[in-house]
């Protein structure tokens, strides 16, 4: 059903206490108040602001990487907005999000193709020849080269970081997928 939403925010809040320092007094910071938005299946989205309006906030809350302050979220109509880790893990493959800043999200220990095979280890998809292989074939389809599997992230450029950061998203096939900065 294409037209049906696939994800759903009413009247989100995602506000932070901040403690009292020398420069600063105690207060709270309304990263993202009171958005409500309807995504429907086949659709973009594009959410457009100045630095530091909560673009980055609202796409980890939507996604459940931070518990809301208040509001809902639906996703297919379920409500996922305070459900525990151990109800929102079979939904977190369905929902992915590439980071804004590659770099901090790939591990510089490893190479390009183990931090992608354990992307599918964790979800226990197919054999090792079978995960290496849809990783090879997926480096190609973000336009990387098969040799960038054995490549450490700090031996590629921003562009290709990100494109590794498409890549270990769009691994796991979900049906929403939230980029921050793209």
């Amino acid at each position: 059903m294409e037209h049906e939403p696939i994800l759903q925010a009413e009247h989100l809040k995602m506000w932070f206490t901040v403690r009292s320092t020398a420069v600063q007094s105690s207060g709270t910071v309304k990263a993202v108040d009171d958005v409500s938005l309807v995504l429907r299946r086949g659709e973009t989205y594009g959410l457009v602001g100045e630095t530091g309006c909560g673009k980055s906030t609202l796409g980890r809350t939507l996604i459940r990487l931070l518990d809301p302050t208040d509001g809902r979220i639906l996703l297919d109509g379920t409500d996922i907005t305070r459900l525990p880790a151990r109800q929102l893990q079979p939904l977190r493959s369905r929902m992915q999000m590439i980071f804004q800043d590659p770099y901090t999200s790939l591990d510089g220990r490893m190479h390009v193709g183990d931090i992608l095979m354990e992307t599918l280890a964790i979800r226990r998809t197919g054999t090792r020849a079978e995960r290496m292989d849809q990783v090879l074939q997926m480096l190609i389809a973000v336009g990387l080269l098969p040799e960038h599997y054995y490549r450490y992230p700090h031996e590629l450029s921003g562009g290709q970081r990100q494109r590794v950061g498409l890549a270990r998203a769009l691994l796991v096939h979900p049906e929403l997928v939230i980029c921050d900065e793209p």
